[in-house]
């Protein structure tokens, strides 16, 4: 690639800007986890998800990073990462704590989605968004009845926070703070900075495009898609879910399509989407928080209940819907 300002414009828009905000979400996430601990703050912040920590066996740990998820994502990622560092839980409540956490997520992007899908696709976006929102309500429930039956009973007691045995002044706790702070930091520098860079070379040499016309080139045999739909699914996963929503827009207008046909194109393309898209987005910041092979075991752990979850509701829609 020949050296331009269009080059440089290109490399700052799309690697150099977009992996300073990465880092610096990862970094404020990183700080008020640490604050939160290091104030014994965790018993208080889990008070909204008590009820379903109680029920699923899960600790104070797991309830605070459910409710910090409705707030920042990245913040709930990186609270469960210490207090798996720290040994304060197991990787299996880990992971499970992680697939919890899918429904504040989801609430935590839903004005926009719904808003944006509202405004193009208008009365399909409320059956959209149903079935979207349906699947994460679908995933919290059945964490929730799986973590009773695989956490022992005692868990949620055996990690509730334990008060420091001397007083200890703010100014010593600040110092403890910028010290873990600062620690982690640069470990996780480490491992995200070389991956965004890596994964943005695969992006940029056609390595995503290239599967995800792979993919869409062999969804011909489901019967109940028509060639519109194919449009609209392409669009999907070629740029996202907003093209998608656009050219679904268009085709709902001129009658092209109904409704329904929309809708399943829709939650189609969202489901052969999904694999693509943690690759690209995911993937870059939870092996900075997670570490690479464990990044890779969560990922796989979430993208397979989501889709799993969207399956289901999707057959369900295409049957009676």
């Amino acid at each position: 690639m020949e050296s331009s300002p269009v080059t440089f414009l290109l490399i700052w828009e799309k690697l150099i800007f977009p992996l300073i905000r990465l880092l610096c979400f990862v970094s404020i996430g990183l700080l008020v986890a640490n604050i939160i601990e290091s104030f014994h703050w965790t018993r208080k912040v889990s008070v909204l998800a008590r009820p379903l920590t109680r029920l699923g066996h899960m600790s104070n740990i797991t309830g605070a990073s459910f409710s910090m998820a409705f707030v920042s994502g990245v913040s709930a990622n990186t609270m469960l990462s210490e207090a798996y560092l720290d040994q304060k839980i197991t990787k299996k409540e880990l992971i499970l704590a992680t697939l919890f956490n899918s429904l504040p997520t989801y609430f935590l992007h839903l004005p926009t989605v719904f808003f944006i899908t509202l405004s193009l696709i208008h009365e399909a976006a409320f059956i959209y968004i149903g079935i979207t929102l349906g699947a994460a309500l679908i995933r919290t429930i059945s964490i929730v009845l799986i973590s009773r039956f695989i956490l022992p009973p005692s868990n949620a007691e055996s990690v509730s926070e334990a008060k420091p045995s001397k007083a200890v002044s703010k100014k010593e706790i600040w110092q403890k703070i910028i010290k873990k702070f600062k620690k982690r930091l640069i470990k996780i520098l480490q491992f995200t900075i070389p991956i965004y860079i890596l994964i943005f070379i695969l992006h940029r040499i056609g390595i995503f495009r290239d599967l995800e016309s792979f993919v869409a080139s062999y969804l011909s045999f489901l019967p109940w898609l028509t060639p519109q739909s194919m449009g609209i699914i392409t669009l999907h996963l070629a740029a996202e879910l907003t093209a998608g929503l656009a050219a679904a827009g268009a085709l709902l207008v001129e009658g092209s399509l109904s409704v329904k046909e929309v809708v399943i194109a829709l939650l189609i393309g969202n489901i052969i989407s999904s694999p693509v898209r943690a690759i690209r987005h995911q993937f870059p910041y939870y092996a900075g928080i997670f570490k690479p092979k464990l990044a890779t075991e969560m990922i796989l752990y979430s993208q397979s209940f989501r889709v799993g979850s969207l399956i289901v509701l999707t057959g369900l829609y295409i049957a009676f819907g």
